[in-house]
């Protein structure tokens, strides 16, 4: 009924009307959060990680991160991957905290086998923490994940395509989406006429590590997305922030890089992207960037002074943000 209703009244009202009606829902992303090692470290103190973004995660409307680690407390460690993390389940009272969702889609949260997988979807449901990219079998791993705020529907799937391959969902086992283009234009598909979604947002985990530009495989796969009906996509594991660009006037940031990680010396590998996006019924018409720091220990700071991005629909490129956007 509620649809039905807004339907009607934009059309009563014409589209220029009609977006000074209806807010723009807010939907905020973020890189890699690891929360083993050393903020592993800092939560068992106590401290709250994400604390200095406390107020701009607060200020969205949904709030989004790549899960970079698995939370468990079983399972054993993948013996052929020189890194490796596990957190322990005290850290998602922080991811509750501060988010709606979080991205499995990535090479480190099969790190500990199915079994530590399988354990964290149960203590994500428990939580009450949103989560896409993964599940218990691959249907659900590739099922989309429906947020709706101020009736705008909008699906989140996302997708690993770095290896192993071997922490890929199958038919009964706990794992991760794998990204294969076919599957991937079917999924988006079935997210607007299965799930009813009104935006469909792809959350990638690709790239080459520590390179600034996007690869080709990384443009070619975007543009897939895009043509067969993603609104933008967003992506990360770089380790590092990546080029922006716009195809067929939706934004593609290719890396967020990091935001809760530590064991990096470059400056680089220690300053990601907060993004946000302004979506309405017609896709995002505004996005914007904050710059963070991560220090010794991993936790992320937001650099005021930095100078972030920014975009508007109709720009053909992302500018500097104005003085005070930030």
């Amino acid at each position: 009924m509620r649809r039905a209703l807004l339907a009607a009244l934009a059309l009563c009202l014409g589209p220029a009307a009609w977006a000074q009606v209806v807010p723009a829902v807010s939907l905020v992303f973020v890189g890699d959060i690891m929360l083993a090692d050393t903020p592993g470290k800092v939560i068992k103190r106590g401290e709250d990680p994400f604390a200095p973004f406390a107020a701009i995660l607060k200020s969205a409307d949904i709030r989004v991160g790549n899960l970079e680690c698995v939370v468990a407390t079983g399972g054993s460690a993948e013996p052929d991957k020189p890194y490796t993390f596990r957190a322990a389940p005290r850290s998602l009272v922080f991811v509750k905290r501060h988010f709606d969702a979080v991205g499995l889609a990535n090479n480190h949260t099969g790190d500990y086998g199915p079994q530590a997988f399988a354990e964290m979807l149960g203590r994500l449901d428990k939580a009450g923490i949103g989560y896409f990219g993964g599940g218990a079998d691959l249907a659900r791993a590739h099922a989309p994940l429906i947020i709706e705020r101020k009736g705008l529907r909008i699906a989140l799937l996302g997708y690993d395509e770095f290896f192993p391959r071997s922490f890929e969902a199958d038919v009964g086992k706990p794992g991760v989406a794998w990204s294969e283009d076919e599957q991937v234009r079917r999924d988006i598909g079935l997210a607007r006429t299965q799930y009813r979604a009104d935006l469909v947002i792809p959350f990638m985990h690709w790239g080459l590590e520590h390179e600034q530009l996007a690869s080709a495989r990384q443009r070619q796969l975007a543009r897939v997305m895009i043509d067969a009906g993603a609104d933008a996509v967003v992506g990360g594991h770089p380790h590092v922030t990546q080029d922006v660009e716009q195809y067929r006037g939706k934004p593609i940031i290719y890396s967020l890089g990091n935001f809760v990680f530590d064991g990096f010396s470059s400056a680089d590998n220690n300053t990601g992207w907060l993004l946000r996006l302004e979506l309405d019924r017609e896709g995002v018409r505004a996005w914007r960037t904050v710059v963070a720091h991560m220090g010794r220990e991993g936790i992320p700071v937001p650099v005021r002074n930095a100078t972030g991005d920014c975009w508007e629909r109709g720009a053909a490129a992302a500018t500097a943000c104005p003085a005070g956007k930030d």
